[in-house]
């Protein structure tokens, strides 16, 4: 009875949140998956030998920078 009675009183407790989140359909989803990227980027990138690599290597990813040379197709 008492994981009953601790789910009743979470349940209470966070009310409004749980509502809204039901009412307007919004989530955190859209922060958390550049930050799924960025922990992907840095699992890839554990090999380098500085923190300026991985660092550019996230800023290459999510920069929306292209590496194609200009003229090439």
């Amino acid at each position: 009875m008492k994981p009953m009675i601790k789910t009743a009183k979470t349940i209470k407790k966070h009310l409004w949140v749980i509502l809204n989140a039901v009412v307007t359909w919004l989530s955190n989803a859209t922060a958390e998956s550049p930050n799924a990227g960025i922990q992907r980027v840095k699992k890839r990138a554990c090999g380098y030998r500085s923190r300026d690599k991985s660092r550019i290597a996230i800023l290459f990813k999510f920069g929306g920078l292209d590496l194609m040379p200009e003229g090439v197709n």
